[in-house]
């Protein structure tokens, strides 16, 4: 283990404390957001065009006649569409902008003759010149499957806003059309022909006009997303995790999530000296770091440095999940981010286990039962397994996930019987009494990673349903009974979340606050696994280490936590495509195999 890490004050070097909101991407944003609101509200309705806000609605391009106001009602989409990524400073975002303001104020001039409205118009065209610094932001990570919701998603929002353009001229529609006839009518519409729809004077050019102008506007974004340049999700590259492996081997006894840094879908940046790294994937524009820097602890400070650069950057925004409470005051000292508790590892001390004694009796009753039913376990190394196995291994893993979506981030590996991961811990059952199923006589599946020379941390827990219950308690009390023949001294289980106010809660002389925050999460625990991971882990006598989550500010916590949930698998706002269409995490390499999951791994 190196020393401590050293303080600011001791050493000469420039530290990022992250990208904070910038006050003029801000502004900009949200003018940008209310300009597009005010556009297309002057472009489809007439009233709001000749009412008292007709004032506002000169900035908008062209409020009057079927051309001006499908103009107006284009402009406004777009300016909606860029709105998100001017607040986070993105060049591109602000390239199009700055195209697109003066040319609604041409529009304003020419064909509305409308002088005030040009320079209202250009009012948000001026300090996006002047502040252009300010944008700098690269690319998020995107594929071409970005395309294809932006399709579903603006299709979606273009029938939605085209209903109301056809229903929004109700004293100049001619009879009563009924909702099928408004429907079919801007489908045609999108596609620029006339519908069943009718109405007086040039109400049907304006309705006409403006239908067209959304259909195009989502055709013509398809097209740029499709055929953009990408910008994949990075990954490591056999040098990055040939580098982090060194580090491992010098310094991964120190952080039980270590090898986890391992999975192929993360990024790394080193520090300037090589000696530490962070892992880290972006999601839903959060750049999620999980765990301790990997390597020594003294160059911990310039691997968070280049991460927080690359933050910045990106204008991403920086978050940890799952660190140490080492690792919370060094990301807290060098970055002037927060830390907050999130829950707790529970690590058993292979020395001071047993099954001996009361606290251990439902345990040890437990297991007594299953191995009179007939099980029986077996604890070796993977590369100690063949190949044979190991694919039945894999296979049985994959079926026995019980979800369509792969679970786990922070704690997963992503991986089985990869031949770089030798030393990764298998622990299985087997029933050998009775007729061989699908994968043999195999039952139930723990496998674990390295935690240094001496320790070992749970990955992910696999079962056949028609298995007896209990297998879970089954192999990890085989695994622990094992782990002096491994050399193995201390065994990381599952992670608690808010198992500090879940076990406070429950004591006599809880306060009414610590008792409906309990309350609140047995409630969640039915989606979540809060409370069964907690009393789970609990059966086993462990230690509990607290983990924490780092963040830039406490309005970032609901982004941060919706972000871990997708990184988790636990939520996804991608489309659903059939299984077999899905992306692998590790498909890039020929070893990988991507089996992971993480139901009861992390809530």
């Amino acid at each position: 283990m190196s020393g401590e890490v050293p303080s600011r004050s001791s050493r000469a070097r420039r530290i990022v404390r992250g990208p904070r909101p910038a006050a003029v991407p801000a502004l900009v944003g949200r003018a940008c957001a209310v300009v597009g609101v005010l556009d297309i509200a002057a472009g489809v309705f007439p009233r709001f065009r000749h009412s008292r806000m007709h004032a506002m609605a000169e900035v908008l391009p062209g409020s009057l006649g079927p051309f001006a106001a499908a103009l107006s009602l284009s402009v406004g989409v777009l300016l909606l569409l860029l709105a998100h990524g001017l607040k986070r400073r993105k060049r591109r975002a602000w390239r199009a902008a700055v195209a697109l303001l003066p040319a609604g104020a041409i529009s304003q001039f020419v064909y509305r003759h409308s002088v005030i409205g040009a320079l209202i118009s250009l009012a948000l065209f001026v300090p996006l010149v002047i502040h252009r610094d300010e944008f700098k932001a690269l690319p998020d990570p995107r594929s071409r499957w970005r395309a294809l919701t932006n399709f579903v998603l603006m299709s979606a929002g273009s029938l939605a806003l085209g209903l109301v353009i056809v229903s929004a001229h109700p004293k100049r529609t001619i009879g009563d059309p009924s909702l099928a006839d408004r429907i079919t009518h801007v489908l045609y519409g999108l596609f620029g022909f006339e519908g069943p729809v009718d109405y007086e004077g040039s109400t049907s050019w304006t309705v006409a006009f403006s239908l067209g102008a959304l259909g195009l506007i989502t055709a013509v974004t398809t097209i740029y997303l499709a055929f953009r340049p990408e910008h994949p999700a990075a990954h490591l590259t056999e040098e990055d995790e040939a580098q982090l492996r060194a580090l491992l081997e010098k310094h991964g006894a120190r952080d039980s999530l270590g090898h986890f840094a391992l999975r192929r879908d993360k990024a790394v940046v080193f520090s300037p000296s090589g000696k530490a790294a962070v892992t880290y994937r972006v999601v839903s524009g959060v750049m999620l770091a999980s765990g301790d820097p990997i390597g020594d602890v003294e160059a911990w400070p310039g691997a968070i440095e280049r991460f927080m650069d690359e933050a910045k950057a990106h204008s991403w925004t920086p978050a940890v999940m799952g660190c140490s409470e080492t690792g919370g005051e060094v990301w807290t000292r060098e970055t002037g981010l927060d830390a907050l508790e999130l829950g707790d590892e529970a690590v058993v001390d292979v020395a001071d286990f047993s099954l001996a004694g009361r606290a251990m009796r439902n345990v040890r009753q437990m297991v007594k039962r299953i191995e009179r039913a007939g099980y029986e376990t077996r604890v070796r190394r993977i590369r100690d397994l063949g190949e044979a196995e190991l694919d039945r291994i894999r296979r049985a893993a994959e079926d026995w996930r019980g979800t369509d979506t792969e679970r786990g981030f922070s704690m997963a590996l992503g991986r089985i019987g990869d031949p770089a991961d030798g030393d990764c811990l298998i622990a299985t059952a087997h029933k050998t009494d009775e007729q061989p199923g699908q994968y043999g006589d195999l039952k139930a599946i723990l496998h674990f990673v390295p935690w240094g020379t001496d320790g070992v941390s749970l990955d992910l827990m696999r079962r056949d349903r028609s298995a007896d219950p209990g297998m879970n308690e089954l192999l990890i009390v085989a695994a622990l009974q094992a782990a002096p023949k491994l050399g193995i001294t201390r065994i990381s289980l599952n992670f608690a979340m808010f198992r500090s106010a879940l076990a406070r809660g429950e004591k006599i002389g809880a306060g009414p606050v610590l008792r409906a925050w309990r309350g609140l999460l047995v409630f969640l625990s039915r989606w979540f696994q809060i409370e069964s991971l907690y009393k789970f882990n609990a059966k086993f006598q462990p230690r509990w280490e607290p983990r924490f989550v780092v963040y830039r500010a406490s309005g970032d916590l609901p982004r941060i936590g919706l972000a871990a949930m997708q990184a988790e698998g636990f939520v996804s706002l991608a489309l659903p495509l059939p299984r077999f269409l899905r992306r692998r995490p590790a498909a890039a390499r020929p070893c990988a195999h991507s089996v992971a999951e993480q139901g009861v791994r992390a809530a």
